[in-house]
């Protein structure tokens, strides 16, 4: 297991990548959204960057803006669990209510899994850009209608070198990979219900932040379609609730199995239980209680990895 840090020159430099992409983002194009959207009907940011759940991208397109329009978002995100933190920012740009571009750094708290490890204060740090195409269907205009708004994304995942490169290394799992996935979003808007439904091509480890596939042990490395299912409920126009689901991958169980870990790296699905609130037409917060299952449970004494979420968004 190797105990090499990335270099400060390397993080300045990485960090300042981020900060030019998401300085793009959200100043490159005019942000002129002048009309905007029903509140709440574009989601919020999830952790990755595009605009969903929490958890799961959604067939509609960030920002504020509708047809015609161009506009802008940026958000900031923190989950805090049993044994470890999640700290995300991120901007994204909607363009004419079609297309979506969007930027996301997380910053993973390893936690006891770093002390034990003998990496105390280690950090996972990953970049994820993300693009977005609306193929079908208007969420508010098909709404009394059958027709769901879908939409096809993509989001190129990098993991940050840390101490824990040679234990992926060791793995078989590399540090960069490119999650594939189709979204389907109707909003039956008499009724102020949303459902989404995402299928997610994906390699990723507890969502890249264990690196991409593994091949230890004759571990599969190719892509699985995992799903992912969102149910919001808007009890009024500025104020929803509802509930996640997303299934992850479980290849590092028998990678762990040939390391003699047992299922100390095995993975479990994600949900969440939230209410969002949009006290403004530009500002949205959301809360929720997270079940992110287990996260290396050999050194979390197979603890399910609950706790609360919190997030912030400005779109215009």
């Amino acid at each position: 297991m190797s105990k090499t840090h990335t270099s400060l020159p390397h993080r300045r430099a990485s960090s300042l990548v981020l900060l030019a992409a998401s300085g793009f983002l959200a100043a490159a194009l005019p942000a002129h959204a002048d009309t905007g959207k029903l509140l709440l009907t574009g989601g919020v940011s999830t952790i990755e960057g595009a605009a969903g759940g929490g958890l799961s991208p959604w067939a509609v397109i960030g920002t504020q803006a509708a047809e015609g329009e161009t506009g802008a978002s940026a958000f900031v995100s923190r989950a805090v669990t049993r044994d470890y933190g999640l700290s995300v920012v991120g901007a994204a740009v909607g363009i004419q209510d079609r297309v979506e571009l969007s930027v996301a750094r997380q910053d993973f708290n390893t936690g006891i899994t770093g002390t034990l490890l003998g990496l105390p204060g280690l950090h996972l740090r990953q970049n994820v850009f993300g693009a977005k195409l609306r193929l079908a269907g208007d969420a508010v205009l098909d709404s009394d209608t059958l027709m769901p708004q879908i939409a096809i994304g993509a989001q190129h995942k990098r993991l940050q070198s840390s101490g824990l490169d040679g234990t992926l290394a060791a793995l078989g799992a590399k540090r960069s990979g490119t999650d594939l996935y189709v979204s389907a979003s109707k909003l039956f808007l008499a009724q102020g219900i949303l459902v989404n439904g995402t299928l997610r091509a994906t390699n990723a480890n507890q969502n890249g932040l264990l690196g991409f596939g593994a091949t230890l042990g004759g571990s599969e490395n190719g892509y699985r379609v995992q799903p992912e299912l969102s149910v919001a409920w808007l009890l009024r126009k500025n104020l929803a609730v509802g509930f996640e689901y997303r299934a992850m991958p479980n290849r590092l169980q028998r990678a762990g199995n040939v390391a003699g870990l047992g299922d100390g790296l095995a993975a479990d699905d994600w949900k969440d239980l939230f209410i969002a609130w949009a006290p403004s037409k530009n500002l949205s917060l959301v809360l929720a209680y997270v079940d992110l299952g287990r996260i290396v449970p050999a050194t979390t004494n197979q603890r399910k990895q609950s706790g609360a979420y919190l997030s912030a968004q400005l779109a215009f």
